[in-house]
């Protein structure tokens, strides 16, 4: 009789259960309180354990905060996998800002305690700078594949890929800055993104400006 049918769970269950309980607390208390006093006691204690668990699970603050940069930054890549896999240039691009936009909307406390540590840690010079330089660097080479990857772009175009990466990318960032300051400003945050659409079909389409003027 294993451990499922005796009614027990297994130990990759109880793991998965307690990471996610130490994510969810420690999210919360970076929201709430900022990393610099969020302590691994805390975390332990909200996630229902016990004030020495999280210094036993993780070790340090940076390696926690390491953890929770990597659950994030999964669950959002594998998000953006799954509404992109069939799409290449603009229609994977423009898809993908929708889920950025609905990652937002739907877990705002968990994409602002990711973001908060980004800003917060880029350089710290630890182990958070590396993760965060290999998340911006996925980020960045998924936007020119998809340009790359795409048929109907042309040559010409395609050689400006990284820099059109580029500039996706700090945008990105730049909303989520806005966001971060006004939070409960979500129409804004849309129509920021929706601008950023505009911006992306004018620089792969090489169209002018003047083909989004609206009709007099």
């Amino acid at each position: 009789m294993n451990a499922k049918t005796n009614g027990r769970l297994t130990q990759a269950e109880r793991t998965e259960i307690s990471d996610n309980r130490m994510l969810n607390a420690a999210v919360r208390l970076i929201v709430d309180r900022g990393p610099a006093v969020t302590s691994l006691k805390e975390v332990g204690l909200l996630a229902g354990y016990s004030r020495g668990l999280a210094g036993q699970r993780f070790g340090s603050k940076d390696k926690l905060f390491a953890f929770v940069l990597r659950q994030i930054g999964d669950s959002w890549l594998g998000q953006l996998k799954k509404a992109t896999e069939k799409e290449t240039g603009l229609g994977a691009i423009l898809d993908a800002l929708d889920e950025h936009y609905k990652f937002c909307f739907e877990a705002p406390d968990h994409v602002r305690a990711f973001y908060t540590l980004l800003f917060e840690s880029i350089n710290a010079g630890s182990e958070l700078s590396e993760i965060i330089g290999n998340i911006h660097n996925r980020r960045h080479l998924d936007v020119v594949n998809w340009i790359t990857a795409d048929s109907g772009i042309s040559e010409q175009i395609k050689q400006n890929a990284d820099a059109i990466a580029g500039q996706f990318c700090a945008s990105v960032i730049g909303i989520v800055y806005a966001w971060l300051a006004n939070p409960g400003d979500l129409e804004a945050t849309c129509e920021l993104h929706e601008n950023l659409k505009k911006t992306m079909i004018l620089l792969l389409s090489m169209a002018t400006p003047t083909q989004f003027k609206p009709e007099a």
